[in-house]
């Protein structure tokens, strides 16, 4: 059961999100089919979790999601298809994981929340930290057609979107 399924028609709101390249993208004007999974947090060597982060259902899981997304990245550029990672995360700390992951897609952050919050998208606190909860969205030309919530194994996601997104 998809619980934001009031967002699928919905054109993505206009937001220049900085990228992990370091060149804006504004997913409403993304042409063509586009993927943007949203993620809460990755961690970084050195840095503590966020507090209570073993004990929050859902939280764990984004780098082997972002592997697995990086890792069919090759399927989804066949297909046609721009595919983005989205987190609250500053720039800074996105292009860590990036360069320590070898990922081959950009991630997108909505630190100061005006992606997010104009979709009205679900988050969770710890910490006294917000955290966007896990979501996908397959979108054609900057309009929501069709999206995961919740996505239970982060490390499947990849699997089950390039399913939908791939010409049958």
């Amino acid at each position: 059961m998809n619980l934001m399924s009031h967002l699928i028609g919905r054109r993505f709101p206009s937001v220049d999100l900085e990228a992990s390249s370091g060149s804006p993208v504004n997913p409403a004007k993304l042409q063509g089919l586009a993927v943007i999974f949203c993620y809460p947090y990755t961690g970084r060597p050195g840095f503590a979790d966020p507090p209570n982060w073993d004990h929050i259902p859902g939280a764990h899981g984004s780098t082997p999601q972002a592997l697995a997304y990086s890792n069919a990245y090759g399927h989804f550029r066949r297909s046609g298809v721009k595919l983005y990672g989205l987190s609250l995360q500053d720039t800074e700390w996105q292009r860590d994981f990036v360069t320590r992951n070898g990922l081959t897609f950009r991630l997108l952050s909505d630190a100061t929340r005006g992606f997010s919050s104009r979709m009205g998208l679900p988050l969770f606190e710890t910490g006294g930290v917000a955290y966007l909860q896990r979501m996908t969205f397959i979108a054609q030309d900057g309009v929501i057609a069709a999206m995961r919530f919740p996505v239970p194994e982060p490390e499947r996601d990849a699997e089950i979107v390039l399913d939908m997104v791939q010409p049958r």
